[in-house]
């Protein structure tokens, strides 16, 4: 596989009153077209600030990022960013929510309320397409936010803790319906999570990131057996619990 995206020995830096404040030193990673990637490492080490550099909301002190060989902040109609909160609209539909980010880009065309009702129906939502979001599960409102950032097909998917704020077993029903559209579609996805098992269970490849100035600590590719494996039945893989030791200690030495 090609190398889709490229972060090259990135650096970013936040200034305030006191001075400057070092974020991330010397990032450095590829990722192919169609690998799912998770970040993982201590609390306030930066992962989000990484993502907002690697959809082009920041730029880096030094360093470059290329989606497609090109710099990403000219590439930003080709990523797809989920945050940790839905961000439904109380007063829209389902469906006009799901809509809605096509409508914003004025890129809505009458065949899209056909393709919005088909991705309604393949993720469970077709029952519920005319509920507001007060009437929603919480894992209903995650598989509407993801569906709203997949209709502009993105090349390159973010996912900044998309299941933080769920409940542990709708976590994990919610990761498995994730995981199985992600691979459907065959989206580059990169996740930040500090959910050590949960990393584990959907990612190909775990990048640990140490305490600021963050740099990556370790890169694991998990074994090919195991990424087949859905995140339930991963749990269950006997590598699992060998590579969830060797990350947590990583983190507890960070």
């Amino acid at each position: 596989m090609r190398d889709f995206l490229e972060i090259n020995q990135v650096s970013f830096s936040y200034f305030s009153q006191t001075g400057e404040i070092p974020v991330l030193d010397r990032i450095h990673f590829h990722v192919c077209e169609g690998e799912f990637i998770a970040i993982v490492g201590p609390s306030g080490c930066g992962k989000t600030t990484l993502l907002s550099l690697l959809c082009g909301l920041l730029t880096p002190s030094s360093g470059e990022i290329l989606l497609n060989g090109l710099p990403v902040a000219g590439s930003r109609s080709q990523i797809g960013y989920m945050l940790q909160k839905d961000h439904l609209l109380d007063w829209r539909s389902t469906k006009r929510n799901v809509s809605l980010g096509l409508e914003v880009s004025h890129t809505y065309r009458k065949e899209d309320g056909e393709r919005i009702d088909k991705m309604l129906r393949d993720y469970g939502l077709s029952d519920f397409s005319k509920n507001l979001p007060s009437q929603l599960s919480g894992g209903m409102r995650q598989r509407a936010a993801l569906i709203r950032t997949l209709l502009r097909d993105p090349s390159l998917l973010l996912l900044d803790e998309p299941f933080s704020a769920l409940d542990y077993q709708t976590r994990l029903t919610v990761c498995e319906d994730v995981w199985h559209i992600i691979r459907e579609t065959k989206k580059t996805t990169l996740l930040i999570t500090h959910d050590v098992t949960e990393a584990i269970r959907m990612a190909d490849r775990i990048l640990v990131l140490s305490r600021l100035p963050a740099t990556i600590l370790s890169s694991h590719t998990l074994p090919a057996e195991l990424c087949r494996l859905s995140p339930m039945e991963a749990g269950n893989h006997p590598e699992f619990a060998v590579y969830f030791n060797k990350i947590w200690k990583e983190l507890m030495r960070a």
